[in-house]
């Protein structure tokens, strides 16, 4: 469907998962970003994949279906920006794929800072792909989502990231 966007979804605690399922059950595409951290338990380690945003699943679908979800056991009601329900943009749910695909233990932090600079990663898993970045520092590179209010915060190394040639007067960086 081509009148179709990403929303973010506010779901009961802890029902991220379930309320994904429900919704892929109603022919509804889904998507908890799940992040794979490492827990221990005595002498036991495992792998836990646990929700990146508490309380939030990403649905893609048009405006007409939002009943649909609405009327969907453990939905609370869709995030809403300027009285309205948020859209979240293709690429950054595609850089939350992406970000979870390739590192373990992704922070995510809550921001009102405006991106400052602009990158372009040539090493994996971000090929030749752009972000907003404010801070590198430790190794860490804090990549901002705009229209959800965060940060993806990834452990990469400071010789993946390359000085962007200016296009526009908008990607002029620093780095």
């Amino acid at each position: 469907m081509k009148d179709s966007k990403w929303f973010a979804v506010y779901t009961r605690p802890k029902w991220e998962k379930k309320v994904t399922e429900l919704l892929e059950k109603k022919k509804i595409k889904a998507y908890c970003p799940l992040n794979k951290s490492y827990k221990e338990w005595g002498d036991k380690r495992r792998v836990v994949n646990d929700p990146l945003f508490n309380s939030y699943v990403f649905v893609h679908l048009a405006e007409k279906d939002h009943d649909k979800v609405i009327q969907t056991r453990g939905v609370v009601s869709f995030y809403y920006w300027l009285g309205k329900p948020a859209v979240v943009s293709e690429e950054e749910i595609n850089a939350i794929q992406r970000f979870l695909n390739e590192y373990p233990d992704v922070r995510l932090e809550k921001t009102l800072v405006r991106p400052e600079e602009t990158v372009k990663f040539i090493s994996n898993p971000l090929i030749l792909r752009k972000g907003n970045v404010l801070e590198v520092r430790n190794n860490a590179v804090k990549v901002m989502l705009p229209s959800l209010g965060h940060m993806l915060i990834a452990e990469v190394r400071k010789e993946a990231l390359e000085e962007n040639i200016v296009y526009t007067e908008e990607e002029k960086i620093r780095v």
